[in-house]
């Protein structure tokens, strides 16, 4: 079977509470492509830590840190993903309340970069609300309940399973994920 995406790579955040199926199904969907996946978070000065899931409590070993990550480096991926259940909402506490928290930084970095893919799923969306400039005046979708939140934001919603808007993929549940990751993986082809 050809890879023509082999060298590419896709980073997805992680923390607790994330949805298993979503995450189990990337960890064999990208490879199959040929692409390497990054699971990164912030590991607070530790060299990993575990992560359990949502649902079934499923622990997940993460050993990178999207902390410090240069400009190159940064550079260097092909789509950043913020995953749907509760990620977003973890990665999105901040230890001083006058600065962003720490991963709201990192998807700023990465917007700011039009080569990288952001994809934002399910209740993802929640990571960019300290930053709503990030998705203000761009078609998007999220889970039902974070409608208002969309909005707030500025945000056109936009009432499909998946949304394209130029480097933005978003998509409605942590249940699309087969859509999401396939939407992406054709932008990447289209790329390549």
């Amino acid at each position: 079977m050809e890879m023509r995406l082999a060298g590419k790579k896709v980073a997805v955040l992680l923390e607790s509470d994330f949805y298993e199926k979503e995450i189990f199904y990337y960890e064999h969907r990208f490879p199959e492509e040929g692409i390497e996946l990054h699971f990164m978070s912030r590991l607070w000065g530790q060299p990993y830590l575990t992560f359990k899931g949502h649902e079934e409590h499923y622990p997940f070993e993460c050993h990178r840190s999207f902390e410090n990550m240069s400009d190159d480096e940064l550079r260097s991926y092909s789509a950043v993903i913020v995953p749907a259940g509760i990620v977003s909402d973890r990665l999105r506490w901040t230890e001083d309340i006058h600065k962003l928290p720490p991963a709201v930084e990192f998807l700023k970095r990465a917007f700011a970069e039009p080569t990288i893919i952001k994809g934002i799923i399910c209740h993802g969306l929640w990571l960019a609300s300290p930053a709503p400039e990030l998705v203000r005046g761009r078609k998007l979708v999220c889970h039902n309940n974070l409608l208002g939140d969309a909005r707030n934001m500025g945000a056109i919603y936009t009432d499909q399973d998946v949304v394209v808007d130029g480097d933005l993929v978003t998509a409605r549940t942590g249940g699309h994920c087969h859509m999401f990751a396939r939407t992406i993986i054709d932008i990447m082809h289209a790329r390549a």
